[in-house]
């Protein structure tokens, strides 16, 4: 690894033709697809953290936006479409170089299965959320806001970062909604 010339970071840069070689972090996209008083989760049945509760969200792939991406996972996951959808919420991981996505839409007809990537899927209500069973701490996150700007019939669009700490597990930093 070297420092290219007008960059300030050390780069994977190729000694034969010299492309350099970026390593950025990847965008997760994700959906939060509600059904009245009811969000669907995913049970994951993939590693990491399989067998627990998330929501549909993924890697972005090229050549689609984020709408696309969210949507698509939403698809792949849960066999689900989502109508409506309106970003909700962008946080920053860096200790695992990603940054989430959560877009919040309407689950059309309340139908969903299981896809490829999911052991089963269920509509909860906030009171019956297996909350000790939540596969990430973004979607815990997610979930408290959520319910949060539900209750106040006003949703925002929610940003911070959440990192690990190696002596107090998680830190998840709110800024001001937007």
């Amino acid at each position: 690894m070297i420092v290219p010339a007008g960059d300030s970071l050390p780069r994977y840069v190729c000694e034969s033709c010299g492309a350099i070689h970026y390593r950025n972090p990847k965008i997760v996209a994700g959906c939060l697809p509600v059904w009245g008083e009811k969000v669907l989760l995913c049970r994951r049945a993939i590693e990491p953290r399989y067998g627990l509760w998330t929501l549909p969200a993924g890697f972005m792939e090229n050549d689609e936006t984020t709408q696309e991406a969210a949507l698509r996972e939403t698809r792949e996951e849960a066999n689900a479409c989502v109508s409506g959808i309106q970003i909700f919420a962008l946080y920053n991981l860096p200790h695992i170089n990603q940054v989430y996505i959560m877009f919040r839409g309407e689950l059309e007809g309340g139908q969903a299965s299981a896809g490829a990537e999911t052991l089963e899927v269920a509509l909860f209500e906030e009171a019956r959320i297996p909350w000790s069973e939540l596969a990430f701490p973004v979607i815990a996150e997610t979930l408290e806001l959520f319910f949060a700007d539900r209750r106040y019939h006003c949703f925002q669009v929610h940003t911070g970062d959440i990192s690990r700490n190696a002596e107090s597990g998680y830190k998840i930093v709110r800024y001001r909604p937007v």
